[in-house]
């Protein structure tokens, strides 16, 4: 591989295929912040309270791990207030590994998701307002 942000090379008869790393995060912030329930994605914790990037910043709120065949995929989300968090949590888990899987080719071994916070529907509604 020629850098470490290229986070899987494929070769075949024509050539060879690299997708970047950013690609991997893009699909598993687009697959998560599609699931009902889920305000955005997070930034991490600032002053203790979870920094909301909203849906503009997918990327940001996700970390992956990328071998020749496998990924491993750690989400940051913020959820809306009154949700069952293990089934939200479950069904970006679920969403995450298909689309990667059937978009990239990587077969995804882990999808590891962090609830950093949770905002009221005004919140988030206020939150994303300002950060466009």
């Amino acid at each position: 591989m020629e850098s470490s942000e290229i986070s899987t090379e494929v070769s075949n008869r024509l050539g060879s295929i690299r997708i970047a790393e950013e690609v991997v995060k893009i699909i598993a912030g687009m697959s998560a912040i599609e699931i009902k329930g889920v305000a955005g994605m997070s930034g991490g914790i600032a002053g203790g309270i979870a920094e909301l990037l909203g849906k503009k910043n997918l990327a940001k709120g996700i970390k992956v791990e990328v071998g020749e065949k496998e990924a491993a995929i750690d989400i940051y989300v913020i959820i809306n207030y009154g949700i069952r968090i293990p089934d939200v949590a479950a069904q970006i888990q679920s969403s995450v590994k298909k689309a990667v899987e059937s978009m990239t080719g990587l077969i995804v071994i882990e999808v590891n998701v962090n609830v950093q916070g949770i905002v009221f529907t005004t919140d988030a509604k206020e939150e994303e307002h300002r950060v466009k």
